[in-house]
Order: C-alpha cells, then structure tokens, then sequence
C-alpha cells in the first residue's frame, strides 16, 4: 500500500495548545518541581492517519477517524539535534463510545516535557465494533516503528498507554499482539505490535469477571460470546513475553472494579513480568491527571520516576 496512507501536517513550533481541565502552567510546574531541564512548552509536530482517505477502516464518524498526533519536546535546544526520543502511544478511554480529551494531550505533552514523544491515538469507537479499534492501535504501533528514522523516535522504546476501556486496547495489545490480522495492514511482515511498556490507568482488564458490560457490549454486541469475552480478558493471555507494566487505579472505582488492575498484576507476577502497581483508596474511576487532588496526582510522578532510564537526560 503505496505511503502506508501516511496523511502529514505541519504545526507551528510555540503554538499554545489548549489542555482542558489540565493546564499547560500547572503541568510546567510539576516539570520544574522535578528539576526537570526542558519546562518548554512542547509542540505538535505530526498529524499521521493511519488508513488511506478511501478505506473502510476510517470508521462510522468523522470525528473519530483513526490517525496519531505527536508532541515533540521543545527542539530549542542542541542536544535534541540527534536524539532518538522513546515514544509513549496513548489510549483515551470513553467506553470504546467516546474519547476523553483529558486521558490523551495533557499525558502527550507531560511526556513531551520529559524528553519522550507523546502520541495520542484516536481509534475508531461505537458502532464499529472489535476488531475495529484493535486493529487501529496495532497500525499505529507498527507505523510509528517503521517510521521511526523519519519522526526522530528510538524504536525500541515504543510504549503503549491507556485509560479505562483504553487500558482494555492497550493491554490488548499488549499481551495479544497478533490476535487479529488486518488485511489492510502492510506493515503486519515487518513489524511486531508488542510494546516495549505498557502503562495502564484505572484499566478495564477483563470481559469475564467484573467486567465493565458498557464496554464488551460496544466490542461485541448485545449477545457476546462466551468465548470472545474469554478472549478479551486479557489477564488470562499474558505471558512471560508480556512487556512490565506499570498500573494505577482507585479503590473506589465504581466503574471498573480494581480487581482488573489486580488481575493483571497477578497475571505479572505468576509469569515473571516486571509489574509496578498504585492502589488509593479513594478517586472514583476518571482521574486524569487529578491535578486538584494531592494525594492522587502523585500517581503520574510515580509513572514518570518508572520511566526513569526513557526521560531526559
């Protein structure tokens, strides 16, 4: 498939980005807490869709039309001349019906802020049902590794983050990287899915027990098979090949039950997978950031001292 139906658009270096409920200033500030080098704001470099204007996989609405959008760190400064930067795909969560803008460009551009490449990853949702979604982030991944001379990236650092019924896609993928075959996907040869990371917030895990029904009936439908929702409970198909992981959730999580979280933290440790997980007592299931509230905003300086060896230097 001729350009892999890479769509590009420049963006202006220093455009002010609009964060929603989290703020440019207040993530700056949390950047300098840290004694962090680089408190420039970051910019967004590239818009990549992920299929070519005339295929089906552009889904049901326009406004979810699959496609990446990076956030580079400032490039003001020499030391980014020849940097390969590691590069964290990133999952909003929304039920697999909607996408939460605060589960998606305020992590891009804290990671930006850290020296790593945020990336976030619109996927198709409702009423396009599995593979549909699944088969977006693994283009995705593959695109960005095959890409990754050409958007400055280490394609050995390539993780994959997600948020509630997101943290079901990214750990999909993570632990079934060739569970479905996109015939569209010419990169399936050439590059694996499988993220090097996997980062998981308040995530829907399982599609069995405490499962969140909202999401499997977006998946697969009204009547789901047994054997699908066994399929996509992805702590009962991680391996010793699964990537560490590191999970955060609330206690109180109405949602999504923390049991997913928990589940996929046993499923870590019975394989031997590096696994790093925060439970707090309270913080109910949507967090974000949850700039406003100490003693959970701690949860994303946890993540970023867990990615300690890919921020920089």
């Amino acid at each position: 498939m001729a350009n892999a139906g890479i769509k590009r658009r420049k963006f202006i270096q220093g455009t002010s980005l609009l964060l929603g409920s989290a703020g440019l200033s207040a993530i700056s500030s949390m950047v300098q807490n840290e004694n962090i080098r680089d408190p420039e704001p970051p910019f967004l470099g590239e818009e990549i869709m992920l299929w070519d204007d005339d295929s089906k996989n552009n889904g049901s609405h326009e406004k979810y039309r699959p496609k990446i959008r990076l956030y580079y760190p400032s490039l003001k400064h020499n030391r980014y001349e020849n940097r390969k930067f590691p590069i964290v795909l990133i999952c909003p969560g929304g039920g697999y019906h909607v996408q939460a803008h605060h589960e998606g460009q305020p992590f891009a551009q804290l990671f930006a802020m850290h020296g790593i490449v945020g990336a976030v990853l619109t996927y198709r949702v409702s009423p396009d049902p599995y593979p549909s979604a699944y088969a977006d982030a693994c283009r995705a991944m593959r695109l960005l590794k095959a890409n990754a001379a050409k958007y400055q990236l280490d394609s050995e650092k390539v993780a994959i983050m997600g948020f509630s019924a997101g943290g079901h896609l990214a750990s999909t993928v993570a632990t079934q990287p060739d569970l479905y075959q996109e015939p569209e996907d010419d990169l399936i040869d050439k590059h694996t899915a499988r993220p090097d990371r996997v980062i998981l917030g308040y995530p829907v895990i399982s599609f069995s027990e405490y499962a969140h029904e909202g999401s499997v009936k977006a998946q697969l439908g009204d009547t789901p098979e047994p054997s699908m929702r066994e399929q996509l409970s992805n702590h009962k198909h991680l391996t010793a090949d699964a990537p560490p992981a590191f999970l955060f959730h609330a206690a109180d999580d109405k949602g999504v039950p923390v049991q997913n979280s928990m589940m996929y933290a046993s499923a870590c440790l019975e394989h031997d997978v590096p696994v790093e997980l925060h439970v707090f007592p309270k913080g109910g299931h949507g967090m974000g950031m949850a700039l406003d509230n100490p003693s959970l905003s701690i949860w994303s300086q946890n993540l970023m001292n867990w990615l300690g060896d890919w921020k920089l230097g």
